[in-house]
């Protein structure tokens, strides 16, 4: 079975991005090919990424010990769906730090993105692109993007039919994408 982690992009106290990630997981566990898991990136206390070379290069990381429960994680992931909000028009800090942390864990795998903000974040979800495209992460062109306005009674979640249409539409593209994905993975292995 398809294991797929569903990211959060926030650490900031009162936080709407859980409530996004735990309401996409009610959507995605309709799906019977995959088994889904929220991943918190509070939940893993990650330094400043301030390494003198990129996991790309090394696996020799100054703080290994506190990456590596974050590393374990997702690697034993076949795809993601990330829920990115959109701080000051890009990704908030606390993601992209996360993911400067991993390299050959999300190689060859798929991705979908879950945005949010005034503009229903999709400043933030094409910079994220950017960023997966470089670990070779092949993700999917719907992006569900919430706005502030429309899909929230602030603070509290509330999306319209519209968008979670959307979603069940992103996690139908993800899916064979990430099975595809692991083909590749296989592949490389041989």
């Amino acid at each position: 079975m398809l294991k797929i982690g569903i990211v959060t992009g926030s650490i900031r106290e009162n936080r709407v991005n859980l409530d996004v990630a735990k309401w996409v997981k009610q959507l995605a566990v309709e799906q019977d090919e995959a088994e889904f898991e929220i991943v918190d990136i509070k939940d893993y206390d990650l330094p400043v990424f301030a390494e003198p070379t990129s996991p790309a290069f090394t696996d020799e990381l100054v703080e290994r010990e506190k990456q590596l429960p974050w590393s374990r994680k997702m690697e034993e992931k076949d795809g993601y769906i990330f829920i990115t909000p959109e701080y000051n028009h890009g990704i908030p800090s606390a993601l992209k730090n996360a993911l400067d942390f991993l390299y050959e864990e999300l190689n060859d795998k798929a991705a979908g993105i879950v945005s949010y903000g005034s503009s229903g974040g999709v400043r933030s979800a094409e910079q994220l692109r950017t960023v997966l495209s470089e670990f070779q992460v092949a993700h999917v062109r719907t992006n569900p993007a919430l706005s502030i306005f429309y899909d929230f009674d602030y603070p509290r979640l509330d999306p319209t039919e519209a968008q979670t249409k959307t979603v069940k539409t992103m996690i139908e593209q993800l899916l064979p994408w990430t099975e595809a994905m692991r083909g590749v993975r296989d592949k490389k292995q041989a």
